[in-house]
């Protein structure tokens, strides 16, 4: 009987002691080996002590409430952990009071079979999330913001692998980056859907990456809806394969805030979906309207005008099919550089076109890759079946040479069967 009381009383000590510990926020791990932080002002140490000792297969999860950060959350080479919140509207990680040196994302990865779920990251000095070179990562219903609203020194991206592969972002709400709110990078095989991305320079952009289907995604309010780039002077070259189908990108134009210099400030506000230099790209059965630059662009890189020194890059765009889209409305306030370029060239040369055309292609091509002046078929830009839309070929190859373009509205050049391009498959994902 003495033995059984000194039990009782050991095992009322414990659960005390861990009653006491919940009560003074302390981070716990239960049987699941979930390291559940709460909010307080241990968090930074409890969160990144946690980080540092995870073993693969932990999960860290953070407790509903607000958590102030000073320095960035960071995890590597520990495989298989997860970061978890209750919520994007319970759990929100505020990094306004990050310091300088001690990081400028908000939480950086270098690990594979990642995942980050049901939370808000909040006023990052740079990026929200950041995953480096890992396979196997998801984003899911994650939200990163900056509350004072968009601003050029706002967080480049807002979810941001880069190297990585095999890659998920699905339920994430993006607003205020200075860069793009979903982003992904010199990466392989991606989805990228059912996102919301508004108030962002770019909302969805996927760069230099190979195998990429984006879809079911909404992007409004950005200066530009969805960009699928390829740029010069990356560790990954070409972006191709990209599939993007079934997303509302509409009335992108909002003011571009991004800061001079960078790249996508060339972005023209009120600008839909913009395809330049990347292969194989197939935009079909997508919802794109009210964008008042241009609702889609087809460009090389040459229209930046910047000079590049890479000779492994292609500039062109090659074998673009555009086709079965609702296409609508916009082109009635061209912006940027772009459409201070145009405009003049527009209303001299097609004044048929009393708004800035719905697809606009700027003509240049590769001409050592043509055969008796056509482009090979796999390479040939196609355009059809996007109901009563406009278009214009700025032939803009000619103008920046110091030639006199010939701007054509034709669309039967474009005309053809459009390249259907495999799904992207993910292991485990449906």
């Amino acid at each position: 009987m003495r033995r059984l009381a000194t039990s009782l009383l050991a095992v009322l000590a414990v659960a005390g002691f861990v009653g006491c510990m919940q009560e003074k926020g302390a981070a716990t791990a239960s049987r699941e080996n979930v390291i559940v932080i709460q909010p307080g002002e241990n968090a930074q140490k409890e969160a990144q002590e946690a980080l540092i000792k995870a073993k693969e297969g932990d999960v860290i999860e953070f407790a509903e409430g607000d958590f102030a950060f000073t320095q960035t959350l960071s995890l590597e080479d520990v495989n298989g952990v997860s970061i978890r919140g209750k919520g994007q509207d319970k759990t929100r990680l505020n990094f306004k009071d990050q310091q300088p040196g001690a990081g400028a994302e908000g939480i950086l990865v270098k690990a594979d079979n990642f995942t980050i779920s049901d939370l808000t990251v909040q006023d990052t000095k740079g990026d929200g999330v950041k995953v480096q070179g890992g396979k196997g990562i998801t984003f899911r219903n994650v939200k990163v913001e900056w509350t004072r609203g968009p601003h050029p020194d706002n967080g480049a991206y807002g979810v941001y692998p880069v190297l990585c592969e095999d890659i998920l972002i699905e339920g994430c709400h993006i607003t205020d980056c200075s860069d793009a709110g979903v982003y992904v990078g010199q990466s392989k095989n991606a989805i990228v859907r059912r996102n919301r991305a508004e108030k962002n320079v770019a909302g969805i952009e996927i760069e230099n990456t190979i195998g990429a289907d984006v879809y079911e995604n909404i992007a409004t309010n950005n200066a530009g809806g969805l960009l699928i780039f390829s740029l010069p002077g990356l560790e990954q070259k070409i972006g191709k394969q990209c599939r993007a189908f079934k997303n509302q990108v509409y009335a992108n134009n909002h003011e571009n805030f991004a800061k001079p210099g960078n790249i996508v400030a060339t972005v023209p506000p009120g600008t839909g979906v913009i395809i330049m230099a990347n292969d194989d790209v197939e935009l079909f059965d997508n919802d794109i309207y009210d964008n008042a630059t241009a609702n889609v662009s087809i460009s090389s890189y040459y229209v930046t005008q910047n000079k590049f020194d890479d000779p492994k890059y292609d500039p062109y765009p090659e074998g673009i099919s555009v086709h079965n889209n609702r296409i609508k409305g916009g082109g009635d306030k061209p912006g940027g550089a772009f459409g201070e370029l145009v405009a003049p060239l527009l209303q001299a040369k097609a004044p048929e076109l009393k708004e800035f055309p719905d697809i606009v292609y700027d003509g240049i091509v590769d001409e050592a890759k043509l055969k008796d002046g056509k482009a090979p078929e796999e390479l040939k830009i196609i355009l059809v079946d996007n109901g009563e839309v406009t278009f214009a070929n700025l032939d803009l190859g000619r103008l920046l040479k110091g030639e006199e373009p010939e701007v054509s509205t034709d669309l039967a050049a474009f005309a053809g069967e459009p390249v259907r391009l495999p799904a992207v498959k993910i292991a485990g994902v449906e």
